[in-house]
Parts: structure tokens; sequence; C-alpha cells
């Protein structure tokens, strides 16, 4: 890695269809603020450089501010916009963060970045009983050709891609000790969710 290229990138995933939720996740409003903005803001200060995976004609208006890149398999789920992401100029370490996770801190991600560092693998991945969170991950660059062949095969499923790299996996006994509980990896999918999550911000 040359010196001019940044140690961290950050990739806030926006790309889904947003079908159960009946509009887009992106623009949500949640705590006064978008939930697309929020993952931006949080993603941004931990992350040297941070983009948007989705596409550039919805996020247009932010693109002032940041790169926005579309899949290069289209509708092929996040496991498309991961690729995207790492197909481009990437980082050493690349945070990839679902747009729809509105209580992930910055304290959890440097914790997986410090995670990441220290243990060199491709995947830094946190696992909860409710399974793997590969849209709070970080990924290294040689995971590109993992994905790609999944992608051209019609694989979309993330986690089963994750016995085919180095993986450094947090469980919910060592987020737990660092004072992460598994309901900040909380989604919203549905309206229920938004009502539940304003429940639990309050």
């Amino acid at each position: 890695m040359s010196p001019s290229e940044p140690t961290r990138a950050g990739f806030v995933l926006a790309g889904g269809e947003s079908s159960r939720m009946g509009t887009d996740k992106a623009f949500l409003e949640f705590e006064g603020q978008t939930l697309l903005d929020r993952a931006l803001n949080t993603v941004g200060a931990v992350c040297d450089r941070v983009a948007i995976v989705g596409d550039p004609l919805k996020f247009a208006r932010h693109s002032e501010k940041h790169a926005v890149m579309a899949d290069v398999f289209r509708g092929c789920g996040p496991l498309g916009g991961i690729h995207a992401a790492l197909t481009q100029p990437a980082a050493e370490f690349n945070l990839m963060l679902g747009v729809d996770m509105p209580f992930v801190s910055t304290g959890l991600l440097e914790f997986l970045f410090t995670a990441a560092a220290e243990s060199g693998s491709t995947v830094t991945v946190p696992h909860v009983a409710k399974g793997w969170q590969p849209l709070c991950a970080i990924y290294r660059r040689d995971f590109v050709p993992v994905a790609e062949k999944a992608l051209q095969a019609g694989n979309y499923k993330i986690d089963a891609l994750f016995t085919s790299v180095s993986l450094r996996t947090i469980d919910e006994k060592e987020l737990t000790a660092a004072g992460f509980l598994p309901r900040i990896f909380f989604n919203l999918n549905t309206p229920d969710d938004r009502r539940a999550a304003e429940g639990r911000s309050r």
C-alpha cells in the first residue's frame, strides 16, 4: 500500500429496495436525521474516506461530499455492494455498514478496526446469538475474488463465503466484555422495527 492510500475506508451499503419498510430506508428519519446521514456521520468519524454504495442518481445530492458507486453485479443483494466497494481503490481495512443499523457506534467500529489490525484476517466480523453481522464488518481486498466467484455462480449469501477466507470472529461474549450489547446490531426492515428502535432510543 502506498503512503497516499488510506488505511481505513468506510462504505455505507444503501442499495436495498426497502420493500418491507414501504419507503426508502436511507431517507427514513430517525432521531432528527436520515438513516443515511446518521450512518455517514458514524462511519466518517473513524474512517479516512467514506463512500455510499447504491444508485448514483438516487444519492446524487450526496456526491459532493462522498463518492457514490453502483454495484458491478446488480440485483445481487449486499454481497454485490461489498464486491463493488472492494473493487474501487480500497484501503487496507474496509468497513461495510448497512444503512439500516442506527445503533452502531463509533466505539464499536473502532473496536472492529483494532481487532482487524491485530488479526490480519481477510474478514473481521461479529457473531451474536442472532447470527453473523456481515454488514457491520471489516474486509480486506483479498475478499474480492471470493465474492466475485460467488456472484458469478449466483450464490449471494455472504456468510457462506466465510469458510473460504481467513476469519476473525468476534463473538457475543467478547463484544459484551468490551461493553457492546447484541442489540447494537438492530436493523430496521419494517415499520414495526422503526417503532421498536424509537422506543429503545428514548
